[in-house]
C-alpha cells in the first residue's frame, strides 16, 4: 500500500511535530514523554479529564484536546497502548487542583496503564477517577479486551464530560456523568476492507473482493461474522437492530446518532448510512435530536463505518450543546 510516510519508525513522532505547527493557537505537544495538552496554564478550580490510546485513530484522542473537552492525551505507538509515564506526566502537566478523570477504552494494555499511573498519582496526592467506556455490542469478548470494546461513545464523553469540567462540576460529579454516558450508549461497525498499519506495511486482516467484516473492531480484530456485500441500506439496518434492542432504547427516547467513518470512508458514504440510520432510529419510535456524522474514531485507512446511539437525558443535551474549541471539533464559540 501506499502512503505518505517516510521511515516507518517514525510515524508517530512526525505526525506530532506536525500536530504542534498546525494546532499550536490550541494545543501543545510535548515529547519524551510524549502527550498533547490544552495550550496555556491548566485552569485552577477545573477537573482536567485525560485519555489516550495507541495511534492510527486519528483525530481521537488528541484532536479533542481544548476548550470544553480534554485537558490532555496520550498517544501511544500504532495501535498500543500509552505507557504509564505518558500517562502520569499528562495528568500532573494538567491538573489544576481539582482532580484528574481517565477516560479510558476497554482494551487491556490501556486499562493496566492508566490505572498504574492512576495510582502513582493518588501517591502523590491528585485525586483520581477512572470511567472505562465498553460501548461495542458486536462481541463480549476481543483478542484485546476482557468484556466488550470501547469505541465510538468514547468520542461522546469526551464533549459532554469536558463541558461539565469547564462549567466548574466537582470531580465525582464528572465521572458519575461519565458513568451515565457510557452505560446510556451502544454501537457496532463493519469494516469492507481492512487497514495497512505504517510501522509493518502489512495489512491487519484479509478480506475478499466481495466480503465484510462485520462487528469490526477498531484495531481490526474480528467481529461477529464475515457477510456478503450488501445495499448501504441493508448494512444500515443490521448494525441498528442490534444496538437498539441491546440497551434496551425505547419508544419515546430522546437519542444522539453518531455514524462514524474509520477512515477510508467517504463522506458521502457516510451520509448515506446517516439517511437510514435516523429513518431506522424513527422507524423504533426514537427521537434523534442530536447528531454527529464525520470520521472522528478512526482505524488507519480501513473503509468501513461505526454507528453509536447515546439515549440523552437534559444534563447530557446540554453539555452537548456547549461550546467547544479542538481541532478536531469545534462549535458555539
Amino acid at each position: 500500500m501506499k502512503q505518505l510516510r517516510n521511515q516507518p519508525e517514525k510515524v508517530v513522532a512526525e505526525a506530532l511535530e506536525g500536530m504542534a505547527l498546525a494546532y499550536g493557537d490550541l494545543v501543545e505537544v510535548h515529547r519524551d514523554p510524549n502527550y498533547i495538552r490544552r495550550k496555556g496554564i491548566p485552569p485552577a478550580g477545573k477537573v482536567a479529564i485525560v485519555s489516550g490510546g495507541g495511534s492510527g485513530h486519528e483525530p481521537m484522542h488528541g484532536g479533542f484536546v481544548g476548550h470544553g473537552m480534554l485537558a490532555a492525551a496520550c498517544p501511544g505507538a500504532i495501535f498500543t497502548s500509552p505507557t504509564p509515564d505518558q500517562i502520569l506526566a499528562a495528568s500532573q502537566a494538567v491538573q489544576g487542583g481539582s482532580g484528574v478523570l481517565h477516560i479510558v477504552k476497554n482494551y487491556t494494555g490501556d486499562v493496566l496503564n492508566f490505572q498504574l499511573a492512576a495510582d502513582l498519582l493518588q501517591e502523590a496526592g491528585v485525586a483520581v477517577r477512572q470511567v472505562i467506556i465498553d460501548d461495542d455490542v458486536a462481541v463480549q469478548d476481543s483478542l484485546y479486551t476482557a468484556g466488550r470494546r470501547g469505541v465510538g461513545a468514547t468520542v461522546l464523553a469526551e464533549k459532554i464530560c469536558g463541558a461539565a469540567a469547564e462549567a466548574g462540576a466537582s470531580l465525582d460529579a464528572v465521572a458519575a456523568l461519565c458513568t451515565s454516558v457510557n452505560a446510556s450508549a451502544r454501537s457496532m461497525g463493519l469494516a469492507l476492507s481492512p487497514c495497512t498499519n505504517p510501522e509493518t506495511g502489512q495489512a491487519s486482516f484479509t478480506l475478499g473482493e466481495n466480503e465484510i467484516e462485520f462487528g469490526i473492531g477498531i484495531h481490526g480484530e474480528p467481529g461477529r461474522q464475515r457477510i456478503p456485500w450488501q445495499p448501504a441500506d441493508t448494512l444500515t439496518e443490521m448494525l441498528m437492530l442490534p444496538i437498539v434492542e441491546d440497551l434496551p432504547f425505547k419508544k419515546g427516547d430522546e437519542v444522539l446518532l453518531f455514524v462514524n467513518g474509520l477512515g477510508a470512508t467517504t463522506l458521502l458514504e457516510l451520509n448515506i448510512v446517516y439517511r437510514a440510520a435516523e429513518t431506522l432510529a424513527s422507524r423504533h419510535g426514537l427521537k434523534v435530536s442530536r447528531r454527529l456524522v464525520g470520521s472522528y474514531m478512526t482505524s488507519l485507512d480501513m473503509a468501513g463505518v461505526s454507528i453509536t446511539l447515546l439515549r440523552l437525558d437534559e444534563s447530557m443535551r446540554s453539555y452537548w450543546d456547549a461550546p467547544v474549541c479542538t481541532p478536531a471539533l469545534r462549535w458555539g464559540l
